[in-house]
């Protein structure tokens, strides 16, 4: 397998329904104004859909690129309250897809995931693919069985060579918004199923292109440990993306 030092790592900082327009470029310029060392790491920056163009205004012409939590798998139609895929082109990088609030309190399913990484990749955008077992599937020992089974259902039909390009984040629902991050060895070894499982699928190639992040309370007091493993090729930030000097300390980890 491809050697994991030749992953770029990535830092995406999904501020979920938190901050205004305003707020939200606010934050942004502080984050632009922090010097992170984007030579180093890719910095990616998902604010609701509402302060999109504020943020795009703040970031343009920096490295920090921009992405959304949520898409719809359709192009258009009578989805009110929805944004496609073609609506997001030219203006964000990146889609977060199946995150575990939007499969646990809005009921998207497997399939549901699976249409919509489609759609993301048809439209050549990235998808962060979201993957995590609950406490009780930790817990009876399902943690494998799981996410390797949420991994082949929500990239079936895609290529090879589309598969080495998406972002993976593996995220125990258990640890998010606990406080309550998974230990780097429970992280590298959830990583390590997800990797050998697209290996298996998709080849050798594309399992050490793919770049898998973890995500679960990610904080500027875990990351150093998260990130000691070459396996773990970046972080999806919750609440610690929402303070300037936190993410700059997580980001700053995943660089070295």
């Amino acid at each position: 397998m491809t050697a994991p030092a030749l992953r770029r790592r990535i830092v995406a900082g999904n501020w979920k329904m938190n901050t205004t327009p305003d707020s939200g470029a606010q934050l942004a310029r502080e984050i632009v104004a922090a010097g992170l060392p984007y030579a180093d790491v890719d910095v990616v920056l998902c604010p609701p859909v509402i302060g999109i163009a504020a943020v795009a205004g703040v970031v343009a012409g920096t490295p920090i690129r921009l992405g959304v939590q949520n898409t719809h798998w359709e192009d258009a139609g009578a989805f009110t309250g929805e944004v496609s895929p073609p609506m997001l082109q030219g203006v964000v990088g990146y889609v977060i897809v199946g995150h575990s609030e939007r499969r646990a309190m809005f009921g998207e399913t497997d399939e549901i995931v699976r249409r919509k990484v489609a759609a993301v990749v048809a439209h050549d955008l990235t998808p962060i693919m979201c993957l995590g077992e609950s406490l009780a599937q930790r817990d009876a020992g399902d943690t494998e069985a799981v996410i390797t089974a949420q991994a082949a259902a929500g990239l079936a039909g895609l290529t090879d060579a589309q598969v080495a390009r998406l972002i993976v984040a593996y995220e125990p629902i258990w640890a998010i918004g606990t406080g309550r991050n998974a230990t780097t060895q429970q992280a590298v070894e959830a990583v390590s199923w997800i990797r050998e499982r697209i290996q298996d699928e998709f080849g050798e190639a594309a399992a050490g292109a793919v770049r898998i992040q973890y995500g679960g309370s990610v904080s500027s007091q875990n990351c150093d440990d998260l990130f000691a493993s070459p396996e773990i090729d970046g972080a999806l930030v919750g609440g610690a993306s929402l303070d300037t000097a936190q993410f700059a300390v997580i980001v700053q980890a995943a660089a070295t």
